[in-house]
């Protein structure tokens, strides 16, 4: 079976809404998520090592690790860690879902290709975004 795991290190963020021009009303993406996702794109270049992108359908895992306030005290912290406290702020999980664009043309040839997704928030002590990709048989 075809697996492929891709992880950028740091706060996961979702896709930007896009911006628009006052001017020309041309729609353009932020400039945080462009370089969010060519951080990502890179990272799926790394974890693919020049094999070519899955061609058929694929299973996707994406797990957006958030880093725990240090505000908090030791206790909440070591509950976050546990998952008796769940990340339910911003990004959505839509938006998570949209960073995987990235992965087009490196993991999988298009996004298309998708035809079982989870997503899953939570908080660790290693902050990263991890997309798994599997081939389906």
């Amino acid at each position: 079976m075809l697996i492929a795991v891709v992880e950028l290190c740091g706060k996961p963020e979702g896709k930007g809404r896009p911006r628009f021009s006052r001017s020309a009303r041309i729609a353009f993406t932020p400039a945080n998520t462009r370089k969010y996702e060519a951080n990502l794109k890179f990272a799926a270049q790394e974890a693919m090592a020049g094999q070519p992108p899955f061609d058929g359908p694929v299973s996707v895992l994406v797990e957006a690790l958030f880093p725990i306030p240090q505000s908090w005290s030791k206790k909440k912290q070591a509950q976050a860690l546990t998952d008796e406290i769940r990340h339910t702020s911003r990004p959505d999980v839509d938006n998570l879902m949209k960073s995987i664009d990235a992965l087009n043309q490196v993991v999988f040839r298009d996004d298309s290709q998708i035809v079982h997704a989870v997503v899953t928030k939570r908080y660790s002590d290693r902050p990263a975004l991890r997309i798994t990709v599997r081939a389906v048989p």
